[in-house]
């Protein structure tokens, strides 16, 4: 049996180097395929394989020091939705542009967590309360809290500038809930919303994944979860909906594949009755045409 697990901790790493070669070891000696970013605050993972070599890799990862008590989500899927194991030294281990202070208790200063059954709870009590989702606009597209803000961004660098805008001004003052995949983007979102005036900010804990592992389809989550391998949409029950719009036919899709114009390659949701017409392969900003080049959907990669 194989699986999919995904994992990350904010913690002060002295030497990201020596983390790397460790984690290169590692991993190949397991057999194991996916996404392992390491920098001088942390670690964050997306690995497939194995189920018991993610076992042992748990294992051997709670035995270091540094990552002890790292929380993992597991979700099905196999090291077969990963085209290969890539491991990076980065100066970030997500891409928003800057530094949170991080201590060996995480991220200093960020935003409060609620766990998925405390949350239900808070909202009882906050009425007010705004989903702000923490992801890219092609994430929320198939995927999102209910009546969520939904910033219209590229790439979770963006985040830094959009904030700024006026038209935030008014949740400053109001309970804000973030919420992203796994929770790694929100840490330091929500550092960063706090820097920039925002009051009263949180964070659902372990993320869309952890809180999709709780309730399904039968809480506030509606849609399906982008995620960054060969899968890209996450369904937590069999009740889960396509929320999405094929941009050709308006049918409710989740089903993203790249513009087969190789100069574009963004992703585009198009249904599976279009996607059989290789005239449809595109996005709306190229042109269509009868044959196109057969290659592999390329992944987007979480930035």
């Amino acid at each position: 049996m194989e699986k999919i697990v995904l994992y990350y901790k904010f913690v002060p790493v002295s030497d990201s180097e020596s983390v790397y070669l460790w984690q290169k070891a590692l991993c190949e000696k397991l057999g194991l395929k996916g996404r392992v970013l390491i920098s001088n605050i942390g670690i964050n993972g997306t690995l497939g394989g194995d189920f018991k070599a993610l076992k042992m890799y748990k294992r051997t990862m709670n035995e270091h020091s540094l990552f002890k008590d790292t929380v993992y989500k597991w979700s099905d899927g196999s090291g077969d939705d990963f085209p290969r194991l890539s491991i990076k030294v980065r100066t970030e281990i997500v891409t928003l542009g800057w530094k949170p202070r991080v201590s060996e208790k995480g991220i200093v200063d960020g935003g409060r967590k609620l766990k998925p059954a405390a949350l239900h709870k808070f909202l009882e009590k906050n009425p007010d309360t705004v989903f702000f989702d923490g992801r890219n606009n092609y994430e929320s597209a198939i995927g999102k809290f209910k009546n969520a803000l939904t910033p219209n961004i590229n790439n979770f660098r963006d985040f830094p500038e959009e904030l700024d805008k006026a038209k935030y001004s008014k949740l400053k003052e109001k309970p804000v809930v973030t919420y992203c995949t796994g929770g790694i983007r929100c840490e330091s979102l929500t550092a960063l919303m706090k820097r920039k005036g925002f009051k009263r900010v949180y964070q659902i804990d372990g993320g869309i994944v952890k809180y999709g592992e709780k309730f399904g389809d039968e809480g506030f989550w509606q849609g399906k979860c982008f995620v960054f391998d060969k899968r890209l949409a996450l369904g937590f029950s069999d009740k889960a909906k396509d929320i999405g719009i094929c941009v050709h036919c308006d049918t409710k899709t989740s089903n993203y594949i790249n513009c087969a114009n190789k100069a574009c390659n963004k992703l585009v949701l198009v249904c599976d009755k279009c996607a059989i017409d290789k005239s449809e392969q595109y996005c709306h900003e190229h042109s269509r045409i009868n044959t196109i080049p057969s290659r592999n959907t390329r992944v987007a990669e979480v930035s």
